[in-house]
């Protein structure tokens, strides 16, 4: 999934296909619930390509219009750590290499990104704001402003 559509779809999706719809689109949280492997990435160029965004997208569901300050059915927000999951470990999983890279452990492929804030701990409306210090593939570093 793309949660980025979430915090843009969700300015005009209404209109289109009503109220009852829309409780289950974009359901980040209900599909958790059900023990589903939820996935994140995004669709460039018709999204960002930025994981940060896409973060932000899915635990504060505000769309991009100031219209939702509490979020785009806010039900189906989710935690930090469950999109961080998403955008990492699942997404290896997603794609075979859940062996090999999709989390920071000994034997797997050093590929991170060092943000210049814990996205754990700041408040969500800041999350789309972070920046990226350094990227890290295969433990050379390829971006260092």
């Amino acid at each position: 999934m793309q949660p980025y559509h979430a915090i843009d779809d969700g300015r005009w999706a209404e209109r289109y296909i009503g109220p009852t719809r829309i409780q289950t689109t974009y359901a980040f949280k209900s599909l958790l619930d059900a023990d589903a492997r939820l996935v994140f990435g995004s669709d460039w160029t018709v999204a960002p390509a930025t994981p940060l965004e896409g973060i932000y997208a899915a635990v504060t569901r505000r769309t991009l219009d100031g219209a939702n300050p509490d979020g785009w059915v806010p039900e189906q927000k989710i935690s930090v750590e469950q999109a961080l999951i998403a955008y990492t470990r699942d997404a290896a999983y997603a794609s075979f290499e859940e062996n090999d890279k999709g989390m920071v452990k000994v034997g797997y492929l050093a590929d991170l990104a060092m943000i210049d804030r814990n996205l754990m701990t700041v408040p969500p409306e800041t999350l789309k704001d972070a920046n990226i210090m350094m990227t890290i593939v295969n433990g050379d570093i390829i971006y260092k402003p």
